[in-house]
């Protein structure tokens, strides 16, 4: 959710931040929630009416309520969350994800992200960095209605001719370079293109889904139509077997305007996640699929031009469902006005490193050498957050 949600406002229940409300702190006034909280599931947990869909779900969502991370600026947080680091260019999580796990099908790339946030951070955020080319994730941008560029040109036989010759000098120039990843991934990139064009049609094929499924996502609703595509979409590509895929929502930076925009905002992704994650759960697919939901930090309580709310990277909000961790729980907290993480802090690295583990990776040992030391996803330190495993 790039833009940062505002957590008091969606998954962190803050009774003393409704009950100050208005109220003066440090020159700033307390906006209190401008939205109500109410306890759902067997758990209780309290989630607002914001997302009355995914509250559905609530018995299988662990919320993460002590995320915080270094930086207030969208650019500089959005790239930490997806390589674990602002300092160069580094490889984005799913690189590192389909690198150490390889991939399920060989006619789909192991790594796919769907309207990917353009104005922050770019490809650096699906990015392979100095991992070779082939771990880099591949983009589908606007409605997800079909992949750009993939259905061939010429029949299948005269265009196998056409890459082989190319290829022929690909691996020409590889003989005389020595050990290169980057021709090495362009001429395995070749090769996937051609295998995906018989393969990536039918995965993307909505229309064989159910009616009951295309509601279930909101698709054919105006203000679901988009998302929950981009939602159905990534269960097919799971199903048949691509390991890591992101799915983005932009406009969340509510500076202004928070009522109305963070309204539209949930309505557009709320029923499609809820629809993903019972869809996940009747596939039983949801044991072993991690479902990661977040923006790049959160919002702070007090006001900003009186309806809105300032960036907060001292504490904020993240959830999961499904892939091994335990449902219906709170993990961590802010204080008491959510401002920032007290209890059970859990930094980005902390996050990378339990979502590695939960993969069945290790990120102290999930290493690739370049420039002459071993890089990993959290950098020098991060913890496996144990206090979530199911």
């Amino acid at each position: 959710m790039q833009g940062a949600p505002s957590h008091v406002d969606t998954f962190d229940y803050k009774p003393a931040l409704a009950a100050s409300d208005g109220k003066s702190v440090g020159g700033r006034t307390i906006l209190g929630p401008q939205w109500k909280f109410k306890p759902y599931g067997k758990s209780g947990l309290y989630i607002s009416d914001l997302f009355p869909n995914v509250a559905q779900h609530a018995d299988q969502l662990c919320l993460m309520n002590s995320m915080y991370i270094d930086n207030p600026a969208h650019p500089q947080a959005t790239i930490q969350l997806h390589t674990g680091s602002v300092r160069f260019v580094r490889p984005s999580m799913g690189s590192w994800v389909v690198y150490g796990l390889g991939t399920q099908n060989q006619n789909l790339p192991g790594f796919i992200t769907i309207n990917p946030p353009a104005a922050v951070g770019g490809a650096q955020n699906y990015g392979a960095g100095f991992l070779p080319a082939a771990f880099e994730g591949t983009s589908i941008t606007g409605e997800a209605k079909g992949m750009p560029n993939i259905a061939p040109a010429m029949a299948s036989s005269l265009q196998r001719k056409q890459i082989d010759l190319v290829q022929s000098m690909n691996r020409d120039m590889l003989r005389k370079s020595g050990e290169n990843p980057q021709i090495e991934g362009i001429i395995e990139s070749y090769e996937l293109g051609f295998r995906m064009q018989s393969t990536v049609p039918d995965v993307m094929e909505i229309a064989k889904e159910s009616k009951k499924t295309l509601e279930m996502y909101g698709i054919g609703e105006d203000a679901t139509d988009t998302f929950g595509r981009q939602c159905l979409m990534a269960r097919r590509f799971a199903e048949a077997g691509v390991r890591f895929i992101e799915i983005a929502h932009t406009g969340w930076d509510q500076h202004q305007a928070l009522q109305a925009r963070h309204t539209a905002n949930a309505k557009a992704v709320d029923k499609p996640i809820a629809g993903l994650l019972a869809d996940l759960q009747q596939r039983k697919m949801l044991d072993d699929t991690l479902v990661v939901w977040g923006g790049e930090f959160g919002r702070t309580p007090t006001a900003q031009n009186r309806d809105g709310r300032d960036h907060n990277n001292r504490g904020y909000t993240m959830w999961m469902a499904g892939g091994g961790v335990k449902g219906g729980m709170r993990y961590g907290a802010t204080d008491e006005l959510g401002a920032r993480a007290e209890t059970d802090k859990v930094h980005v690295h902390d996050l990378h490193a339990t979502i590695l583990h939960l993969l069945g990776l290790d990120h102290e040992r999930l290493t690739y050498r370049y420039a002459g030391r071993d890089f990993r996803l959290t950098e020098t330190y991060g913890n496996v957050v144990k206090g979530i495993m199911a």
